[in-house]
């Protein structure tokens, strides 16, 4: 009997739950090493969507709302595995176990004041879910790496890794998703691999389209690409000292927010002309990062942000010394690209295979990340 894992990604940019049904083959070599079997996503309504992202910043006593979501999340899950096994008509014996990131509503992985302490948080109630679904969950895979010291993110570098372990290139995987985020594969072993949080993508852009138009996200596009940058305001969004900042470092939707951008604005910009310099800000700052590792490289897009022609049309115009393709480009779904992560990295932790790289994170040590939940 063929048995799989399920990986579960819901991103900062709220928008729904990718699920994808992965088989792995140790056998086999670099990307044929794991198998898709399937994959669904299930969107959050605009109601589920709002009350998600109310959370992104403190709002009074929002214990309540975090602690009702958290457990509709894992109902939410559920349902979703139920579609993906019923469409791919796959038993819950065949299931090893489920991987399931959650939702990130606070990553504050470093210290903001004097009292506080780094922590990250993920709702969407992996106990519920396992005793919901009747299958293992292995969930909560941020918090020890914070508790080592580190950043608790990226942590799809290592499952890049296990994808391209034999590179003869330099090879970049760019995640265009809430946030952006790379991870860097040296040819050379003796360089280090490296991943981190470059800045905004989807998230500001997505949010200010919104506010302006009441559409979740500019499709396409469309309207940055009918605006023109605003020199003043790129260079005054440049200046903020997170992208001077050097690894390993992560960040969030709490802190890329509208009101960070209102800080930036002059009120005689004209809306697009601040998408366009929005969508020439994420470019920018992942081109920085790109060429100053490496002068020449293979450059793989992923996440969301790919359907963004504009953006897309923007990152080649700056990595014009590098090969830029999509994740499709090696036989991956984009789609189930994250979400594969995550059944690899339950995968992982039942192989006790290290899920971690510390020169990413920043953690004391490398281990094995994730915590399982039992029916």
């Amino acid at each position: 009997m063929q048995r799989y894992y399920i990986g579960i990604m819901s991103g900062t940019s709220a928008d729904g739950a990718d699920l994808a049904l992965v088989a792995f083959d140790e056998a086999k070599k670099g990307c044929e090493k794991i198998q898709l079997i399937g994959h669904v996503f299930h969107p959050y309504t605009d109601t589920f969507h709002s009350r998600v992202t109310s959370l992104y910043q403190p709002k009074g006593d929002n214990i309540d709302l975090m602690a009702s979501l958290s457990v509709e999340l894992a109902h939410f899950y559920h349902q979703a595995i139920n579609a993906l096994l019923e469409r791919f008509r796959i038993t819950r014996e065949q299931i090893i176990a489920v991987g399931n990131h959650g939702q990130t509503i606070r990553h504050r992985p470093e210290k903001t004041n004097i009292n506080a302490v780094p922590f990250t948080l993920q709702i969407g109630c992996n106990q519920t879910l396992a005793c919901l679904s009747n299958l293992r969950v292995i969930g909560d895979f941020r918090t020890k790496d914070v508790a080592l010291g580190g950043q608790g993110a990226p942590l799809v570098p290592a499952f890049h890794q296990f994808l391209f372990e034999e590179r003869d290139n330099d090879t970049f995987i760019v995640n265009l998703g809430g946030i952006a985020n790379i991870t860097y594969l040296p040819s050379s072993k003796e360089k280090k691999v490296l991943g981190f949080d470059t800045g905004p993508a989807n998230a500001l852009l997505d949010a200010w389209c919104y506010k302006h138009s009441q559409q979740r996200h500019d499709k396409d596009g469309h309207w940055a690409a009918s605006g023109n940058v605003i020199p003043e305001l790129l260079t005054s969004l440049l200046a903020d000292p997170y992208f001077a900042k050097p690894a390993p470092k992560s960040t969030g939707r709490e802190y890329f927010t509208l009101d960070w951008l209102a800080l930036h604005l002059n009120p005689e910009w004209l809306p697009n002309d601040i998408q366009a310099t929005l969508a020439q800000l994420t470019a920018t700052t992942i081109a920085n990062e790109v060429n100053k590792l490496s002068p020449k490289s293979f450059v793989y897009l992923c996440g969301g942000g790919i359907n963004n022609l504009h953006c897309y049309k923007l990152l080649k115009q700056q990595l014009k010394q590098h090969i830029v393709n999509n994740i499709h480009s090696l036989g991956l779904n984009n789609q189930a690209f994250e979400a594969s992560a995550f059944a690899w990295l339950a995968y992982a932790y039942d192989k006790k295979i290290y899920n971690q790289i510390p020169d990413v994170t920043g953690a004391s040590r490398q281990t094995i990340l994730g915590i399982e939940f039992t029916p």
